[in-house]
């Protein structure tokens, strides 16, 4: 059994200090991880170690900053075994997919060292007589929410440009991986970040949402980024316009596919299968729905059955496409299956399911009207739609409150890129599965995805303030460039009023 502390300062804060909570392993039921449980108490404590850090972490050379992630980076790479062992523990996790978390969280830690540079002030163009500053400053403490599916690389994120860019942190991970969580942080601070810099918090999920809103309201934290669902991003949302403070949100998403009647039905099918199957599924930017063109759809349906079917595992284990999070998310997407075939959806294979191990499941025929159709799917279930025309393909596309990732698929490049650029979503890949990410590019989503942006210089505008300076010789009463106030004029004498 593991045991996951919490990190305040530098120090860990572990059972009995605070109450404990339990995470059991998706196949067996057995105790997993022995967790700390922080309270509102504990969290503000947190919260305030980060503000005691952040004068002088914001004031740290550049240089500094980023010898410390690009540290980070490679002492996650000796962290990879232990990091496999425990998130297959408490997820079901297969472990080329852990493996996979840590090389991405890895590119994201060393893409956020190239950023510390964009902390400071550069002059501006300004008018005769004046000089101007824009200086781009740390924003303060940020509280990162961090969610369990990828477990390594998005706790990465959370915090890898903030750090980057002078501010402090406090990590919230999640209930369903405490111990990954603290690994990362901890391997994190051991790369030489100070004492409170980086702090760690767990809760149980009946504490989760006093602690977060406790951490919201806390007056040194200035920004808010959270990747999880759209239902509780909303709750998130409000809690930080609240309080008047700007939040990044990476939520819930419909990833839909096109395949144009050029595509090349048994390349594209294998693409397709790891869009939507990959860590069962379980990614925001997972393929739920695949629209093709009537003319190569038969084909297409055929070339994906077989790569379902090759990656089909033993339900007496995880697979290795490894496990379902849990029992209730196994019920939700046989109840989305069961909803479509009673529909009139076809199964094309898979549906089963034991425990947590679920076989990848294609579903053909899905239509409007059908659950499988509107709502995330998250787990490894796929329904082609089939579509008369790429103009018919692009109006379902875009029928779904979520906009995170799409793809095309086409052999006439002009033709795939003009439907794609059609697409509402944040990111769009011709050619390529929609689970893609560069830590160097912008990535979030639009409608119901969330709003701003992870990744590249996008994440400099999320993490930091900006302040414009102005510079004079000497005083002077002119509103601005060239605009003269006009005469001045004594006040009434008493006996004119």
């Amino acid at each position: 059994m593991f045991i996951a502390n919490g990190i305040i300062g530098g120090a860990s804060v572990a059972e009995p200090a605070v109450a404990g909570f339990e995470r059991r392993d998706t196949l067996t039921g057995a105790v997993v991880t022995r967790a700390a449980a922080f309270g509102v108490a504990e969290a503000e404590h947190a919260a305030d170690a980060a503000a005691g850090a952040f004068h002088d972490w914001s004031r740290t050379p550049a240089r500094e900053r980023s010898a410390c992630l690009v540290r980070a980076a490679e002492m996650l790479a000796a962290a990879r075994s232990e990091l496999v062992e425990v998130a297959h523990a408490e997820l079901g996790a297969a472990p080329d997919w852990v493996r996979f978390n840590v090389e991405v969280a890895q590119s994201i830690l060393t893409q956020a060292a190239t950023l510390t540079d964009a902390i400071g002030a550069r002059p501006a163009p300004a008018p005769d007589g004046l000089s101007y500053l824009v200086e781009r400053r740390p924003a303060g403490v940020i509280l990162g929410l961090a969610p369990w599916n990828a477990a390594v690389t998005l706790a990465v994120r959370a915090v890898a440009a903030p750090l980057a860019l002078g501010n402090t942190v406090v990590l919230k991970g999640s209930e369903l991986c405490p111990k990954t969580h603290e690994i990362v942080a901890r391997t994190m601070i051991g790369a030489g970040l100070p004492d409170g810099v980086l702090n760690y918090v767990g809760t149980a999920p009946e504490a989760a949402h006093d602690v977060v809103e406790a951490l919201i309201a806390h007056p040194a934290v200035r920004r808010v980024n959270f990747t999880g669902s759209t239902r509780v991003g909303r709750e998130i949302a409000m809690m930080a316009a609240r309080h008047l403070k700007k939040s990044l949100l990476e939520l819930s998403g419909k990833g839909t596919i096109i395949v144009l009647r050029d595509a090349d039905p048994v390349a594209t099918a294998r693409a397709v299968a790891h869009a939507a199957f990959f860590n069962q599924g379980q990614i925001c930017m997972s393929a739920d729905r695949i629209v093709v063109e009537e003319p190569v759809a038969d084909a297409f349906v055929a070339a994906l059955r077989a790569e379902a079917e090759r990656l089909r595992g033993d339900l007496r284990g995880a697979g290795p496409l490894g496990a379902v999070i849990g029992l209730d998310a196994v019920q939700r997407l046989r109840a989305l299956v069961d909803d479509a075939l009673a529909r009139g959806a076809v199964l094309v294979t898979g549906g089963e399911s034991a425990g947590t191990a679920m076989q990848p499941t294609v579903l053909d025929h899905v239509g409007f009207g059908m659950r499988l159709h509107d709502e995330e799917v998250f787990g490894p279930v796929v329904g082609v739609i089939r579509a008369a025309d790429a103009e018919e393909a692009v109006t379902v596309a875009n029928d779904t409150e979520f906009g995170l990732a799409a793809a095309v698929f086409g052999t006439d490049l002009a033709v795939a890129r003009a439907v794609a650029a059609r697409i509402e979503c944040g990111l769009v890949h011709v050619n390529g599965s929609t689970v893609y990410d560069d830590p160097a590019m912008p990535f979030g989503g639009m409608k119901a995805s969330g709003y701003g942006r992870f990744g590249g210089h996008a994440a400099v505008e999320e993490f930091t303030e900006l302040q414009w300076r102005t510079e004079r010789a000497r005083p002077t009463d002119r509103l601005g460039p060239g605009i003269d106030p006009g005469p001045t004029h004594e006040p009434p004498r008493e006996e004119e009023t």
